[in-house]
């Protein structure tokens, strides 16, 4: 007997995940709310364990982009919330210091350049998709920007920024699960 291998579609998590914890975190960045523990669970739960679970999902798939994807994002998030919880844990020997802001630049950088190669991956995909991370490119450097030069101006325009690309992140994961759903386009994505 074969086994049947239509599985589901987990892109839809991922980019759920991706997006609800990007837009939260942006209405931090654009100066709404401060970090709190909802961001940093969020940060843990849905954008870090649910983009791993999609991400290893699309292994199973045989779908290397979304592999990679979600899986780096799903391991950026864990980074982040935990280069912001470890220097408030004050373990005794370990790392006690935040990470001085031009560092942490650094990172944003490595993260955009990497974003920036998988937005090449996305020309062969549909139009939100490559929306999605051409505006994560844009945030990732917005953000090592405000983090070189301690200007809160661009930390708020990035904030502003990140919500449209968390946004459309929602929208193309929903697309896809009301799409499937009614096997017709609803919600269109620009398809090549």
């Amino acid at each position: 007997m074969s086994q049947s291998t239509n599985y589901a579609n987990p892109a839809p998590l991922g980019l759920m995940g991706f997006g609800m914890t990007t837009v939260l975190l942006n209405i931090h960045n654009a100066g709404f709310f401060p970090i709190s523990a909802m961001i940093l669970a969020m940060g843990l739960c849905y954008g870090g364990a649910a983009q791993v679970i999609a991400g290893i999902l699309e292994f199973k798939k045989g779908n290397t982009f979304g592999l990679t994807a979600f899986t780096s994002y799903g391991f950026f998030w864990i980074s982040l919330v935990v280069l912001l919880i470890f220097p408030e844990l004050g373990l005794e020997g370990g790392p006690t210091q935040a990470t001085p802001h031009a560092f942490m630049a650094w990172y944003l950088v490595m993260w955009g350049i990497f974003t920036g190669f998988m937005f090449i991956g996305t020309l062969r995909g549909n139009r939100v998709l490559q929306f999605i991370f051409a505006s994560l490119t844009v945030l990732f450097f917005l953000l090592a920007i405000r983090d070189f030069t301690g200007s809160e101006l661009i930390g708020r325009i990035a904030g502003f920024e990140g919500l449209i690309c968390g946004f459309s992140a929602i929208y193309l994961a929903m697309a896809e699960v009301i799409n499937e759903q009614y096997g017709r386009t609803i919600l269109p994505i620009g398809e090549k």
